[in-house]
């Protein structure tokens, strides 16, 4: 049974500007040093002969997660969390790992950057890494003290190309800038767009939305396009005037990085004002809820998404297999790919932590070795990755669906994963 523990805390509206968030990341820092910091300071070996450190116990593995619940990516944050507390619920069925039980401790940032700090400062001496933390900008904010004096390893549910290059903090995927040039390229493959056209793009002011702007500029110089750029903060709601801008400027589709509400307004604007353009969206930017929208028959229609997995709707064996043990878990629960996101990140962590205990260090910094040995991991969603080069993403691969109210979980897939020549040789700006 699982020892998963959630506690929600109440929702800040403030945002820190980048120094701010600096000055509260060394205050943090500073904080969660007393007396606890150094991922080696308290290694210790245990008595079945394995060396443990932080989060780990003789009976007991301790993970963190800091997701979001409340704020603009509530719905992922939810299906992510309860994916991952399903693993460890399953693992722990299973006779735990390392002969210890898994626990999952769950905090809740509301995607606010001073609770997202507060979390990590607060959970980060008790456990071994995390299995889970959302937003790129936060997990930026925390990467140095990661690999200086931290040292547990963090699997975001981020995937912009700064990330790259830490040894501890571990994306799994294509990274946004590919995954863009993929979607742009699928774009080019239809004909829906053609060398001299004008695309838009639409995106997040932060590290995500200017990491797909990369991507959209160098999938741009490829094939002839001109990229007209709209930026738009994560508490922008209403996509009208963007939508105005680009009709007028002449694009002739739309990238959409920014979070599924955005991207249910922009296509939804667009429909009703009559603008029929293909748009397409990185893998954030869906959530099957928008279906029971007025936009729902305009997202069925013109809209595409990319991911580094099979959508959760998938008859494949994983997808589906996961589908029954996740409905059967939560009734009632909406199947998005959240749940695929959070699941596979956990099966990846629970990979690290056999080979580490294969290995007699189970210490945060062997658990970081480990997963550099899997070089060829198949978790059963559609898609090998390679851990080996932290300087590298996972994968360059997508698969690019479109929504469907027909099938469970909002996606069904329209190109099977594949990766597209632009982005194959594009450097991420890691």
């Amino acid at each position: 049974m699982t020892r998963a523990r959630t506690t929600a805390r109440p929702r800040k509206r403030a945002r820190l500007a980048p120094a701010a968030l600096a000055a509260a990341l060394v205050l943090t820092g500073a904080a969660g040093c007393s007396g606890k910091a150094g991922g080696a300071a308290g290694d210790k070996q245990a008595e079945d002969g394995l060396k443990t450190g932080k989060g780990v116990s003789a009976t007991a593995i301790r993970l963190g997660a800091l997701t979001d619940m409340t704020g603009v990516y509530a719905s992922l944050g939810k299906s992510v969390t309860q994916a991952q507390q399903l693993w460890v619920k399953q693992a722990n069925a299973s006779g735990g790992i390392c002969g210890r039980q898994l626990e999952l401790t769950v905090r809740d940032h509301g995607y606010d950057p001073q609770k997202a700090l507060a979390g990590y400062t607060e959970l980060e001496p008790e456990v071994l890494g995390f299995a889970q933390f959302i937003g790129s900008p936060f997990v930026a904010a925390v990467e140095d003290r990661v690999d200086g004096q931290d040292k547990g390893l963090v699997i975001p549910q981020a995937w912009s190309a700064s990330l790259l290059g830490s040894p501890y903090v571990r994306t799994i995927g294509a990274t946004y800038d590919i995954e863009t040039v993929n979607l742009i390229g699928y774009l080019l493959e239809q004909k829906r767009i053609a060398s001299g056209d004008k695309i838009g793009q639409v995106y997040f002011e932060g590290d995500y939305g200017e990491n797909a702007l990369a991507g959209a500029k160098h999938a741009a110089a490829e094939a002839g396009l001109t990229v007209v750029e709209q930026k738009i903060k994560p508490t922008d709601n209403d996509m009208s005037a963007q939508v105005a801008a680009l009709k007028q400027a002449g694009v002739k589709a739309v990238v959409i990085s920014a979070g599924p509400r955005q991207a249910a307004s922009l296509v939804g604007v667009a429909a009703a004002g009559g603008w029929n353009v293909p748009v397409v969206g990185n893998n954030s930017a869906f959530s099957p809820q928008l279906l029971a929208t007025p936009a729902g028959a305009a997202l069925q229609k013109d809209y595409y998404v990319a991911a580094s997995t099979l959508p959760i709707g998938s008859t494949e064996p994983g997808p589906a297999a996961l589908a029954a043990a996740y409905t059967a878990e939560y009734p009632g629960a909406a199947l998005d790919n959240g749940v695929v996101a959070g699941y596979s990140a956990a099966g990846v962590y629970g990979e690290a932590l056999k080979k580490a205990c294969a290995d007699k260090d189970l210490t945060r910094e062997g658990v970081g070795k480990a997963l550099l040995t899997l070089k060829a991991y198949d978790g059963g969603f559609g898609i090998t990755h390679d851990f080996s080069d932290p300087k590298a993403p996972s994968t360059r691969q997508s698969v690019i669906m479109k929504p469907d109210a027909k099938t469970p979980g909002g996606l069904k897939v329209v190109k099977e994963a594949g990766v597209v020549p632009a982005a194959e040789k594009f450097t991420p700006a890691g």
